[in-house]
């Protein structure tokens, strides 16, 4: 049997079948149930947005055997013709390739004649706006004084090269490009019907990817369907679309926040390798950026939640309402140089570079470098006895102490990213890492995979790694770290107030200890 293609298959025989478009729909059937007929219709939007669809429905309804109606059978003879393309009084003519005058004046030389099997002999002329001068000045005439028997059904793209004469011949209905959660609904109903397997975050992608348009969309998951050899992943999905994944994104950001300069030149040379548009990424990151801010203002803001999770709350807690409005106008400036950079790889970098050399320094009225204690030591200690601390199955590996989340050579986010865990299991072949809650979206299979590489060779045999989700309560290095920078930063906070000199000037200059401009530096 011949493959029919999912947009043709799915395509709407009646009204209620149309997604989106209620506005449309229901000055159509009020029209028929009350018999308030014009004699030409035009239809505009943008492409696959259901002009055409519309147009042979309302086709149906006024050649239906049962009678004009809102609500055609689709089983008479019309209805099936129709819907099969073989009704002889729906004459359907593509504009773009029948633009002379020679060929309107032909089509119309039929119009006195009656229907031959319907109601009424109805004429489809789609992409209207492509005829010439002189074929619109031919179709005039019969537009103004068109024979009881004939309905006149334009759909076009661009209703701006329409001549006002026509315009104002005809009842005219905008239909608008659809939102992504409507032809995501629809994507839904075609896959449940057809019975595919399928990633919601894979529908999302592909209803992001058809911007608006149903018969994109079911023609992309037809690509997707054959892609993924019979289903539709996420991963395949994405690959096909060249679409980024948004945890990359959060790495970029993360890595910009911590000013981490050598990790993102890294994952951009990973979104490089996996062919990515870098102009999806720019947005990407204005998107990400525009949540961060709102929520630094509003913090009862949700949007981005479900997308991005906590990594949105942290990024608002991280860097200052200052900072995300310039990496946002910098983003944004970036976003129209893009197309002038050698390349666009070159563009995107340049804009996180511009990212980190113009972040805004602290303006400090006094500011006092304090020296802090090489912590290095400290650190290291802590963690020691943070392991030794734990009980049950992380007593029972052997060489757990002997594992240094810092003497592996790894690199990057991966490495990054080690300083969110905790060896929870270190025994015979197998290596179990809790990760810190706050980090799971930066959690990928590659990451896991070098993170696994690296400790084969560091252990010196072939293990098995899990990485799993644990409490942001873990002692990992990163909590340690903080920790013991805080504690230092008390310290030294507690020295200053103490410090005679700072006593005298607050004694007699009334001057206040601005604690957010302590800098503390390594000696």
């Amino acid at each position: 049997m011949t493959y029919q293609v999912l947009a043709r298959k799915w395509r709407p025989k009646n009204f209620a079948e149309v997604v989106g478009q209620i506005h449309v729909v229901k000055v159509l059937q009020n029209a028929l149930i009350q018999s308030r007929l014009h004699h030409a219709y035009l239809f505009t939007g943008t492409r696959g947005v259901g002009k055409t669809t519309l147009a042979r429905i309302f086709a149906k309804c006024l050649n239906c055997e049962g009678g004009i109606t809102s609500m055609p059978c689709g089983q008479c003879d019309a209805c099936r013709e129709i819907d099969e393309g073989k009704f002889i009084d729906l004459i359907e003519v593509d504009a773009a390739s029948r633009t002379k005058v020679e060929d309107t004046r032909e089509l119309l030389d039929n119009v006195q004649y009656l229907p031959g099997r319907g109601r009424f002999k109805v004429y489809l002329i789609d992409e209207v706006h492509m005829l010439s001068g002189h074929s619109f000045n031919a179709l005039l005439k019969t537009l103004e004084e068109p024979p009881t028997h004939v309905k006149f059904l334009l759909a076009t793209t661009d209703p701006q090269k329409l001549p006002i004469t026509v315009l104002s011949r005809c009842l005219q209905f905008n239909l608008k490009a659809l939102q992504p959660e409507v032809i995501e609904k629809q994507i839904r109903h075609v896959l449940e019907g057809e019975q595919i397997n399928y990633d919601d975050e894979a529908i999302k992608l592909l209803a992001v990817g058809a911007n608006g348009s149903v018969r994109d969309a079911l023609s992309l998951l037809d690509q997707a369907i054959s892609f993924g050899h019979g289903s539709v992943t996420v991963e395949e999905t994405r690959e096909m679309l060249g679409t980024i994944d948004a945890t990359k994104v959060m790495q970029l950001l993360v890595a910009l926040a911590n000013g981490r300069a050598d990790e993102i030149i890294e994952v951009i040379n990973e979104l490089y390798e996996l062919g990515v548009d870098f102009l999806d990424a720019t947005n990407e990151i204005l998107e990400i950026l525009h949540c961060t801010a709102t929520l630094q203002l509003v913090p009862s803001y949700g949007g981005g939640m479900a997308k991005y999770g906590t990594l949105i709350t942290d990024l608002a807690a991280k860097l200052s309402k200052e900072d995300v409005q310039l990496y946002y106008q910098i983003a944004l400036r970036a976003k129209g140089d893009l197309p002038l950079a050698p390349t666009p790889k070159f563009g995107f970098e340049m804009m996180l570079m511009r990212m980190l050399a113009f972040c805004p320094e602290t303006t400090e009225p006094l500011t006092m470098a304090v020296p802090a204690k090489i912590m290095a030591s400290k650190v290291e200690s802590n963690a020691r006895e943070r392991r030794l601390e734990q009980s049950g199955e992380e007593k029972a590996a052997e060489n757990i102490d002997t594992f240094d989340l810092q003497a592996l050579k790894i690199t990057g986010a991966a490495h990054a990213l080690l300083q969110y865990c905790v060896v929870s299991k270190l025994e015979n072949q197998e290596v179990k890492l809790l990760l810190d809650p706050s980090q799971s979206p930066l959690l990928t299979k590659k990451h896991q995979e070098r993170i696994n590489l690296a400790l084969n060779e560091y252990l010196g045999r072939q293990v098995h790694l899990t990485m799993e989700i644990g409490s942001s309560s873990m002692p990992t290095m990163n909590n340690i770290r903080q920790a013991a920078s805080e504690k230092t930063k008390q310290e030294s906070l507690e020295a200053i107030k103490n410090d005679p000199t700072t006593r005298i000037l607050m004694d007699k200059f009334d001057a206040q200890l601005i604690e957010d401009t302590i800098t503390i530096i390594d000696t």
